[in-house]
């Protein structure tokens, strides 16, 4: 069995890779739920919806988020409208998902038990974890406007804007959903994705007893590093790493998980690091993570597998 700490795009490439050399039924994506947000009447689960999408084999190949093919006619009309939520886009086919999980909500299905059906709609094997069921929200403290919620800083600013602080609303009285915990004991490799670590694998961290849970099996965990060469593939990692003051480096990534996963992977461009990585307490593994496709995610896959 293996456990997966999941983000967004990053992890989701990495999953889709992963099934390439393993059986999907033996994966448990335990994935990020920071990022939900109520929009247009609508509970969107944007990480969820991209790992389930990503392993359907149904998702925008350009943006490595939402549909392949989605047209967009319900938020063109919107934008007839003096709507303040026409910075937020849902695709046409997209919306489909987002009604179906809000009406489950309201007739008080979990987010879990309706993850599920959503990933078995799909024809998804790996089994969807959210990592709570309870309401866990990610707000970024921005210079001179203070806290405002992840999707408006991510989405509507562009990220870019400075962030002085993050914190995660509601962690603290949330419980890992039913299978996170049993799903990291039982695992002979947990993996951490290559995700940001700090908006995508903190707040799963942030769940009481997650944390404790992967530090309990840290000679099993393998953590990928989403910076390669000081820089972040895709997203604000590398710019949010240097603004909370963490270095912006895979040594930086092997500081932050030091103390929950025995083996860190790094990319061939850093491998002139490997011993820095090995001198914060974890065994460094140099192999090429760029995913540029499937077959490059399934190589890191194999290479992740190993060393564990």
């Amino acid at each position: 069995m293996i456990a997966a700490l999941c983000g967004g795009v990053g992890a989701a490439r990495f999953l889709r890779g992963l099934v390439e050399v393993v059986d999907p039924g033996e994966v448990t994506a335990i994935v990020n739920t920071g990022d939900d947000v109520v929009l247009h009447g609508l509970h969107v689960s944007p990480d969820l919806d991209t790992v389930t999408y990503t392993l359907a084999g149904a998702v925008s190949q350009e943006r490595g988020w939402g549909l392949e093919g989605e047209t967009w006619a319900a938020m063109d009309a919107l934008r007839r409208y003096p709507s303040s939520l026409a910075w937020f886009s849902l695709g046409d086919r997209d919306l489909a998902t987002h009604l179906f999980r809000t009406q489950r909500l309201r007739e008080g299905a979990s987010l879990s038990t309706l993850t599920a059906e959503v990933a078995a709609a799909w024809g998804v094997g790996v089994t969807v974890l959210p990592v709570t069921d309870d309401r866990l929200e990610t707000l970024m403290d921005v210079a001179g406007e203070g806290e405002i919620g992840f999707q408006d800083y991510f989405v509507r600013r562009r990220h870019a804007v400075a962030v002085r602080a993050v914190r995660f609303r509601g962690a603290g009285a949330s419980k890992p959903a039913p299978g996170v915990l049993d799903a990291l004991a039982d695992a002979e490799v947990v993996v951490v994705c290559p995700s940001n670590p700090i908006v995508s694998i903190g707040p799963l961290l942030a769940v009481p007893g997650v944390r404790d849970a992967v530090a309990a099996v840290r000679e099993r965990v393998v953590a990928v590093s989403p910076i390669v060469a000081g820089a972040a593939l895709k997203g604000p990692a590398d710019r949010l790493l240097a603004e909370l003051g963490h270095e912006v480096s895979v040594v930086g990534v092997a500081r932050l998980y030091a103390g929950l996963a025995a083996t860190l992977v790094v990319d061939e461009a850093d491998a002139a690091l490997a011993g820095a990585v090995e001198a914060e307490g974890m065994r460094c593994v140099v192999a090429p993570t760029v995913m540029r496709g499937p077959a490059e995610a399934a190589a890191l896959a194999r290479v992740v597998l190993g060393a564990a």
